[in-house]
């Protein structure tokens, strides 16, 4: 199979920042599918893994964690699936990733694909599904009735985080900056939309919110912890999934007001093998249920040709510079 890796860290200015390996097809452990891989979207946690990457190898690094596609083989002991089936998944951050034709991936991670999707729009939605599902109901077990601010609400994470929210009877108030990503943020659902370049507590006082019980911070921890303190409602919970670069006082006013905080990270299940590991596949189902139910919209917003050297080295660029908006996407070749 063809497979697209890097050996070392290298700008997306260089020619080999990727590289196209042959590779054989990877063989089914027990619980393992095999995936014939039709479409993969990239995650910003694609261009932290090549980034550190500091220190050559043999054997190119396979990245990717969003994926659709259809089984080709399974393992002796995967009891949910059959050859034939169409699937979409994150994958695991341990294994080798899902820029390649083919792959295999736990059968308890991976969820049926949405029939009213195409390959690339379904590739849109797991890895950012699985982050806000997972942080905002099984952690945070946000309430009906309350607030959310979402730091990043154009970003592919804050995407599906605002409908996540608006289903789970939220007022949502959502930050963006730009025309484009304020009209995406309102497309997505947000009941109010906020530039994170303002003071995010005098904007929303002005909207009738000097307080909010919930505060997802998909950008960056580091800036907002200050405002985010301030705004936090007593009892109140912050939902984080970018590491700090400096140590942050997590005592008053948090310690006064009560406020819990919640990291998520995706791969933690299948990192650690945790016992509910087969929850991210019960997350991918009822996703897809809600999607085919016209309630979830996929957030794939550009269509970037075949994976390829080229089109990863563009998308990479584009993630790095802070300009996606919701999921870009490619069409991965078999022919």
């Amino acid at each position: 199979m063809i497979a697209y890796g890097v050996h070392v860290f290298r700008s997306v200015e260089e020619p080999d920042c990727f590289v196209e390996v042959e590779l054989p097809i990877p063989q089914c452990g027990p619980r393992d599918l095999l995936v014939k891989v039709y479409a993969v979207a990239v995650n910003p946690v694609d261009t932290k893994v090549r980034s550190m990457q500091t220190i050559s190898l043999a054997e190119a690094k396979i990245l990717g964690w969003d994926a659709s596609g259809e089984v080709v083989a399974i393992g002796s002991e995967v009891t949910s699936f059959r050859v034939g089936d169409l699937v979409y998944y994150a994958g695991d951050i341990t294994r080798p990733g899902c820029n390649a034709q083919y792959q295999c991936v736990d059968e308890r991670i991976v969820g049926r694909k949405p029939q009213r999707l195409s390959h690339e729009e379904a590739a849109s939605l797991p890895l950012t599904t699985l982050t806000a599902w997972e942080g905002m109901i099984d952690r945070m077990k946000v309430e009906s009735g309350k607030t959310m601010l979402i730091i990043g609400g154009a970003g592919g994470v804050g995407s599906i985080a605002i409908q996540l929210a608006k289903q789970a009877g939220l007022t949502v108030i959502a930050t963006a900056s730009r025309a484009e990503t304020i009209e995406w943020c309102e497309r997505m659902g947000a009941d109010h939309v906020i530039t994170h370049h303002e003071n995010l507590l005098d904007q929303c006082s002005a909207h009738g919110y000097p307080q909010v019980d919930y505060i997802a911070n998909f950008v960056n921890t580091d800036l907002y912890w200050q405002v985010m303190s301030e705004l936090i409602a007593p009892q109140g919970s912050l939902l984080l999934i970018v590491e700090p670069r400096e140590a942050l006082r997590i005592g008053d006013p948090l310690k006064a007001k009560c406020v819990s905080i919640h990291w998520e990270f995706m791969f933690a299940r299948a990192k650690f093998q945790t016992p509910d590991l087969a929850r991210q596949g019960e997350i991918l189902n009822q996703l897809a249920s809600s999607v085919d139910a016209g309630i979830i919209q996929h957030t794939a917003t550009a269509h970037h040709g075949k994976l390829s050297v080229s089109s990863l080295r563009e998308l990479h660029a584009i993630l790095e510079k802070g300009q996606a908006i919701g999921k870009m996407v490619l069409t991965v070749s078999h022919d």
